[in-house]
């Protein structure tokens, strides 16, 4: 081996680590020496990574705040020297010593030794597409060993690839996190002027209050910002800020975001500059409702900002607190005052029959606040009120159920954001896809299906009917019983087949035989912009072939 020469230190370095790689062992880079003048390295030694002891004072460290790694140093006397052939401009070897005073590792170890773990740059390119498209750290470990065909041939560890996420990280934040955000967006807005974004910072220059909503965003608001989920309860950064999106549906019932905020507190006055941010983006329209959780903060904040925008506790949450502020024989009795569709008189009943049933429950401070607050969120008082038919902000659940496995707690405002925008990328591609197929499809009606179900298919999106179409099914437990005609105005009385008991009442008016409005008692319609079962029996018995426009939302 003495005798080999390469044209370069760097070839002589891949010789040596190829050739432990084979026998077993990790190779350290030691000994260097310089031209005096140029200071070009001249000569190198290489050594067993094993070579030399731990020193005395780390061995006799007291107050250590961890346990201390491993001892792996031996004394381990094997080495290959190098030097520059200054004539020639080549590189021989000065001294190589094969032997080893530790037993080499066996074939099946060898990936884990430190001189033969590296990520190339095909390899970063790779881990970086994979990353980008949601896949968390030992995900993108997993692919990687299985496309190189195991552990062993990826050339890294797990612990390789976390060092090389934790240096792109600083990178990300080199220079200030919120700053980076802040000149991103405003990149953003000098060349997109539809791109909306404000902020605040402190006296001492952090970030206070954020808001951004770019211009998909605020088209699909224009369309779809009936109802919005407005929620402060998800915390994923590394400063345990508040992120909160602003959700809605579309017409396929999927969830679209409107526009997003991060702030640095819960008070009163910041929800209610988010709330106007959000108006002064959107034009000042006001949603219909909202949907949110028990904050008080943010409840004082909608009654200022948007106080003819009905306002309705989310369910969810609701179910959350129960558990913990009810006793376990209380919860189903509760439950059943905030589902059952009750109408006023009776629900008051049924709170002061649940008080006399569970003893004590007149000093539980959480029940007394949730029945002064109880046109928020039961039934018996919202069952009318239109919120598309969410009960609960599982729209913002379901989003950040999607942020959630592509961040976590450790991620920079900056990486929140590029990872908040792939997650909505990946929205929008999901809501084209489902354009695509609306436009160019019409779902599958069987032969005998009714025309108010073909037409059905025809005018709602493939979401919208499959729920349509269980409706139109319903419709024919029931039958017209009764028509009260008075002027223009047509009163359809409608019972349950075979229960004769089980009535509902429709009003319709007419202009020249053209039905221009039909409500019914029910209220679906004005709740969820969709025919009840009751219209369509109404469509059925008038042998309509065509869903009338005041039925379409």
């Amino acid at each position: 081996m003495t005798a080999m020469r390469f044209k370069t230190e760097k070839e002589g370095f891949l010789f040596y680590n190829r050739y432990a790689k084979e026998k077993g062992f990790s190779v350290r880079k030691n000994y260097i020496r310089r031209d005096p003048i140029t200071v070009a390295v001249t000569h190198r030694q290489y050594q067993c990574s094993r070579e030399g002891h731990r020193k005395e004072v780390y061995m006799e460290a007291a107050n250590r705040s961890r346990e201390p790694k491993a001892l792996t140093r031996c004394g381990c006397n094997a080495l290959f020297e190098i030097k520059l052939d200054k004539k020639k401009g080549d590189w021989f070897v000065v001294k190589y010593v094969a032997k080893h005073n530790h037993p080499l590792a066996k074939s099946d170890e060898v990936a884990f030794l430190r001189s033969h773990r590296t990520i190339s740059n095909a390899q970063k390119a790779n881990i970086l597409e994979l990353k980008e498209v949601g896949l968390r750290q030992h995900q993108v470990m997993d692919v990687m060993e299985r496309h190189h065909g195991g552990f062993d041939a990826t050339g890294f560890v797990s612990r390789d690839l976390y060092n090389y996420f934790t240096r792109l990280r600083k990178k990300h934040i080199l220079g200030g996190d919120a700053e980076r955000v802040i000149k991103y967006f405003q990149w953003r807005q000098k060349h997109d002027m539809e791109f909306f974004f404000e902020y605040e910072t402190d006296e001492a220059g952090r970030l206070k209050r954020l808001f951004w909503s770019d211009p998909q965003s605020r088209i699909d608001y224009d369309a779809f910002g009936d109802v919005v989920v407005f929620d402060s309860t998800y915390r994923v950064n590394r400063y345990n800020l508040p992120f909160i999106p602003f959700v809605g549906v579309n017409h396929h019932g999927s969830t679209i975001i409107f526009g997003c905020a991060i702030v640095a507190d819960e008070k009163v006055a910041t929800y209610e500059w988010i709330l106007k941010q959000f108006l002064d983006c959107m034009y000042q329209k006001h949603p219909r409702a909202l949907i949110t959780d028990g904050d008080n903060a943010m409840r004082r904040a909608i009654a200022a900002v948007m106080p003819d925008s009905e306002h309705w506790l989310c369910t969810w949450h609701i179910e959350q607190n129960m558990a913990r502020h009810l006793r376990p024989d209380m919860l189903s009795d509760f439950r059943t005052l905030v589902h059952a569709p009750y109408d006023h008189e009776e629900f008051e009943r049924k709170w002061v029959e649940f008080k006399v049933k569970h003893k004590g429950c007149e000093d539980n401070q959480w029940l007394v606040r949730m029945y002064n607050l109880r046109k928020k969120w039961a039934t018996a008082y919202t069952k009318g009120l239109f919120f598309l038919g969410m009960k609960s902000n599982q729209r913002s659940e379901s989003l950040n159920s999607k942020l959630h496995r592509y961040l976590d707690r450790k991620m920079s405002l900056v990486l929140l954001v590029e990872h908040y925008e792939h997650c909505l990328s990946r929205m929008r591609y999901r809501e084209a896809e489902l354009d695509c197929k609306a436009s160019q499809s019409i779902p599958f009606t069987s032969n005998d299906a009714s025309f108010i179900e073909k037409d059905a298919a025809r005018i709602f999106t493939p979401a919208v009917f499959k729920k349509l179409k269980l409706v139109i099914a319903k419709s024919m437990d029931w039958e017209v019983i009764d028509c009260i005609e008075e002027d223009n105005l047509v009163k359809y009385v409608i019972s349950m087949k075979g229960d004769s008991e089980m009535l509902q009442i429709l009003n319709c008016t007419y202009v020249e035989s053209t039905m221009k409005s039909i409500n019914c008692t029910c209220r679906k319609m004005d709740r969820e912009c969709l025919p009840c079962e009751h219209m369509v029996a109404i469509m059925h018995h008038l042998k309509l072939d065509a869903i009338p426009e005041a039925c379409i939302g």
